[in-house]
C-alpha cells in the first residue's frame, strides 16, 4: 500500500523536523530565538508550548490540530518543494508548507517583518 505524501507530513514528528529548521537558520546566521518568533507567529505556541510539544513528540497532525493559525498565513504564498504554497488542497500539508517557506525566508536573511506579513 503507497503512503501519500499528505499522509508522510500527518505522521511526520514536529520533533523529527525542529533540528533541521535549527540547523538552516543558524547556518545562516539566523538565531532559535528569531526561528521560535517565526514559529509563534504562524501558530501562536509561546516558547514553553513549542518545547512541550517537541517533549511530546507530536505528530504535525496533533502540532497544527492545537495551533491557532495567524489570519495573515494565507498571505504565505511562492514556491516551496516545488509545489505552489497557494494551490494545495490539503490543509495540513499547505500549513507545514508554510511553516517552512516562512523558515526558508529566516534563512534566506529577509527581514522580520517582511517573513511575518506585517503591514
Amino acid at each position: 500500500m503507497k503512503i501519500s505524501s499528505d499522509e508522510r507530513i500527518s505522521n511526520m514528528t514536529f520533533a523529527t523536523v525542529y533540528p533541521h529548521y535549527v540547523t538552516k537558520v543558524e547556518r545562516k546566521g539566523r538565531t532559535v530565538a528569531e526561528l521560535h518568533e517565526v514559529i509563534t507567529w504562524l501558530t501562536g505556541f509561546q516558547e514553553s508550548t513549542i518545547q512541550q510539544l517537541i517533549r511530546d513528540k507530536v505528530t504535525f497532525a496533533e502540532f497544527f490540530q492545537q495551533a491557532q493559525l495567524h489570519p495573515n498565513a494565507p498571505l504565505i504564498t511562492g514556491l516551496i518543494c516545488g509545489y505552489r504554497i497557494e494551490e494545495i488542497e490539503n490543509p495540513l500539508t499547505q500549513q507545514v508548507r508554510y511553516m517552512d517557506k516562512l523558515v526558508d525566508e529566516l534563512a534566506k536573511g529577509r527581514k522580520m517583518e517582511k517573513i511575518l506579513r506585517t503591514s
